[in-house]
């Protein structure tokens, strides 16, 4: 199984080449892109001056779904700046949004000037930087590195959590979530390819949004279940060294569907990633699948060393470090879905002031995405306090049984 969901995710990749990416061949330079983008965002200003707010607005996310988007921008100043850097940038869109909404014409002008020069200085990186074929396979590199790290992650926590609790023959069902999502990772770029214009841009975050706050739900279950287990595994059917865990038929489906989201949510988004990559290269293109290759192969070593871990700690520190982990992905997905739905216009933006971007964590510097995580994350302490709790007080029934057995064995003589 292992191995044909490598071939699957080799398939997934190379279908990055063909998407044509034809927009960005009518300009030679990333300059000349900023120079449409900086025409089109005066002109919001201009709109909205006049009193359409919302005319103002539209031109805004023309520059953005249009360009930004649609031309491979954001991702390529992913891929050789920094994702911190595209997060920050596409919040400036929000921003200059906001403030046109509110009916501030100084902050809309201000937004929108910084907003410009944000685009010219990526735009002078990214172009007085000589395309090299190191340069070409680092950001291939990393873009599989970082893009399929948290997908990784979860599948390899899931599926050592079951092999840890004696449960490996429900590995398959994690597998086949897997190979499920890869498959929907393919269609799910080959539509958002087709479709064309601001609204299918819009789309396209809100179905990222909406698919990441789905995951947060169930990892949340997952970590949670994982927890409950950790003290009562301890003591309950301890054979052997080996504990044998009932996981019923909800529980693997659980843990199934939890890959399967991990794994969509960051499929289609990479075919995207590499499509822009591709068409962004004149000389180098064999380094992209060189960089690709040696990420994939990264993965696996992390695959590898997750399983190889989970049988060499303890039991309980293993299931509660899973635990954790998984928790932690929770609390990045909802400051990314939440991102998302922002990006999809679905949600406002609260600037916080003083909080920077962390990316891998899914920490961005607005109300609507840290007050949410925070309540995450009161919530899953207390409901790990409470498992834990309740998992020492089975473990000390358990015990007092036990003691108890003798005692009862001796008076029936």
């Amino acid at each position: 199984m292992r191995t044909r969901i490598a071939v699957a995710i080799a398939i997934l990749l190379v279908f990055a080449n063909s998407f044509p990416m034809q927009a960005f061949a009518a300009y030679e330079t990333w300059n000349q892109v900023v120079d449409d983008m900086e025409t089109i965002l005066n002109d919001a200003y201009d709109v909205f001056a006049s009193g359409d707010a919302e005319g103002g607005k539209d031109k805004v996310d023309e520059a953005y779904f249009g360009f930004y988007e649609k031309l491979g921008y954001e991702k390529t100043v992913m891929a050789y700046i920094s994702g911190e850097r595209a997060a920050k940038v596409e919040y400036e869109f929000s921003f200059a949004k906001k403030a046109m909404t509110a009916g501030d014409d100084a902050a809309a002008r201000e937004s929108l000037d910084k907003l410009i020069r944000y685009l010219r200085e990526d735009a002078n990186a990214l172009d007085g930087t000589k395309e090299s074929a190191v340069g070409v396979f680092v950001a291939a590199l990393l873009i599989i590195t970082r893009e399929g790290f948290e997908a990784i992650i979860v599948v390899g926590a899931i599926v050592a959590y079951l092999v840890k609790s004696g449960n490996a023959r429900h590995t398959r069902a994690v597998y086949i979530g897997s190979l499920i999502a890869l498959a929907f990772s393919v269609a799910m770029a080959f539509v958002l390819n087709a479709l064309t214009g601001a609204n299918a841009g819009e789309n396209q975050e809100i179905i990222e949004g909406f698919t990441m706050l789905l995951a947060v739900a169930v990892l949340f279950y997952v970590s949670n279940w994982m927890v409950s287990k950790a003290e009562s595994a301890v003591w309950m059917n301890y054979i052997e060294g080996m504990v044998q865990t009932s996981v019923t038929r909800g529980s693997v489906f659980s843990l199934a569907f939890a890959a399967f989201l991990a794994v969509f949510r960051e499929g289609a988004e990479t075919i995207l990633f590499y499509q822009a990559l591709l068409a962004g290269t004149d000389d180098y293109a064999n380094m992209i699948w060189l960089g690709l290759a040696a990420g994939c192969v990264i993965l696996v070593v992390i695959y590898v060393l997750i399983r190889v871990l989970s049988f060499r700690l303890p039991l309980k520190p293993f299931f509660l470090g899973t635990s954790v982990l998984l928790a932690i992905m929770c609390v990045a997905f909802l400051g990314s879905g939440i991102k998302e739905l922002q990006e999809g216009n679905m949600i406002g933006v609260t600037s916080a002031p003083g909080v920077g971007t962390v990316d891998i964590l899914g920490i961005y510097p607005t109300l609507e995405t840290l007050v949410p995580q925070a309540i995450l994350l009161v919530v899953t302490v207390i409901t790990f306090a409470m498992q834990m709790r309740r998992g020492r007080r089975l473990r000390a029934s358990a015990e007092n049984a036990k003691e108890d057995a003798p005692r009862e064995a001796s008076m029936n003589r």
